[in-house]
């Protein structure tokens, strides 16, 4: 009877803890350096992940691919700006999968969210101005160039060569 028990709680135990560590592969752990424990990732940076692998798909010429990655992203990022609705840096990324999928209405607004919490905010800068360049905003796109003028950052450079059409932006 003892063994029966002790087996039956090994089994139990282990179906939690290996069932804890996997969901379906895009769940990933990373060390907590400051307690030196295991934390699951969160939201954000799953939807990070996510729109990283989106990038490389593009380079691979997989764009439908590269879509159905960035939806995914969306929605991981969406239950992360539902935790935290004042960060900048979640409505970037909501902003930048938005329009990379064609959704330039959803885009701007999470952009201008982010920029009204952080209107000197580097990345939603650079990419709210491409976004006016491939809505053939050209005025707008300028202005967001000009609030990176100071910052002495690629993502001045890299909006400059869109405005100036040395650099293509997909979208």
């Amino acid at each position: 009877m003892k063994k029966l028990i002790i087996i039956i709680f090994i089994s139990v135990y282990s179906t939690f803890v290996f069932a804890a560590g996997s969901d379906g592969g895009d769940k990933k752990e990373y060390k907590d350096t400051a307690s030196d424990g295991v934390k699951a990732a969160t939201k954000y940076d799953i939807g990070k992940k996510l729109i990283s692998k989106a990038k490389k798909l593009e380079k691979k010429s997989k764009d439908a691919k590269a879509k159905k990655t960035y939806e995914k992203a969306i929605k991981y990022l969406l239950e992360a700006n539902s935790q935290s609705s004042v960060d900048p840096d979640i409505l970037n990324l909501l902003g930048f999968s938005h329009r990379k999928i064609g959704d330039y209405e959803n885009a701007e607004i999470y952009y201008s969210m982010g920029l009204e919490i952080d209107p000197k905010h580097v990345g939603i800068n650079e990419y709210m101005g491409e976004l006016f360049v491939a809505t053939n905003r050209m005025d707008e796109a300028r202005k967001r160039l000009a609030v990176l003028e100071s910052c002495n950052c690629k993502e001045y450079n890299e909006l400059k060569q869109v405005i100036d059409g040395t650099k293509q932006s997909k979208y």
